[in-house]
């Protein structure tokens, strides 16, 4: 099994499902409201550990009900929580407004994820130990680029999601053997909204991109080869929170058994395809059995 360390935030997911989402000023109905356990560091170890990989978390969680309830989900779903420490005061939430087309707006309270700032003892060693380390921007920058300098050091393959997208350091970008951005962050990093194009310009910074286009599939872009586009499966999407998690996870474990990268890719659609069939993030992620399903090469 491939062995994955991810060095990220955990949230409580404080879900409202709507109809229609309010516009500014406007107050709606909501017609369900759940906590879920999320954050993009966990759902992405959730995700690569349900597909069938060994997932190491590094993190933070808060002293309260919710630090308890995120431990508990990471640990059911198989993943390994002795490096996600448990500091003083409330865990990192993320309140999500979910429409009937699957659509959703996210604002996220960073808690607990905001002291993980640096890495602590046997952090590195554990990132050495891995096949690949996941990382994405949910915690303070200074630890992301820690991990990706120690993956960096120790041959490790670092796959980086730029979620929330901000402005990258060369430094990040130069220890980064993945990028993985949706296109909307793509075209914010580079100021072209087309995927293509975004993706050749991202080529200057980081050797390998895949670009995720929701329900348009995915696009890769390396600097030796021509680029690849492989098509999502076709669904009616019921929510899309935490689809593309699910893609780099599941991406993650399929480039870590060395699948050729069309396989790979499509691999991770499937297993994004069917998350976005069912409600919530780490809830509606599918096991390795479910993916081989539904997985056609």
């Amino acid at each position: 099994m491939t062995h994955i360390a991810v060095l990220g935030s955990t949230n409580m997911d404080l879900v409202v499902y709507v109809d229609k989402a309010p516009r500014r000023g406007e107050t709606v109905t909501g017609r369900e409201f759940r906590t879920i356990p999320g954050g993009k560091g966990a759902n992405q170890a959730v995700a690569a550990a349900r597909s069938g990989a060994t997932v190491s978390m590094i993190g933070a969680v808060g002293n309260d009900g919710f630090g308890t309830r995120l431990r508990s989900t990471l640990e059911h779903s198989g993943v390994t929580t002795d490096h996600l420490r448990t500091v003083e005061g409330p865990s990192g939430t993320a309140h999500i407004v979910v429409d009937d087309e699957g659509g959703n707006a996210i604002v996220v309270i960073p808690g607990a994820n905001g002291t993980v700032d640096h890495l602590v003892p046997g952090d590195e060693g554990l990132i050495a130990s891995a096949d690949a380390l996941l990382l994405q921007l949910e915690i303070p920058l200074a630890a992301v680029l820690a991990g990706a300098r120690t993956a960096r050091a120790h041959g490790v393959r670092t796959i980086l999601t730029p979620a929330p997208v901000q402005p990258l350091p060369p430094e990040l970008l130069a220890a980064t053997d993945l990028l993985v951005p949706n296109e909307h962050e793509a075209a914010t990093l580079t100021g072209l909204a087309d995927p293509f194009a975004a993706g050749a310009a991202l080529l200057d910074r980081v050797p390998r991109v895949v670009i995720t286009l929701g329900a348009a599939g995915s696009v890769y872009l390396t600097r030796d080869a021509e680029p690849l586009a492989v098509p999502a499966p076709r669904v009616t999407a019921v929510d899309s929170t935490g689809a593309g998690d699910t893609y780099v996870g599941a991406l993650a474990v399929a480039l870590g058994e060395e699948r050729p990268i069309r396989e790979a890719m499509t691999w991770a659609a499937t297993a994004a395809a069917l998350s976005v069939q069912r409600e919530g993030a780490s809830a509606s992620m599918p096991y390795r059995s479910e993916i081989e399903a539904r997985y056609t090469s």
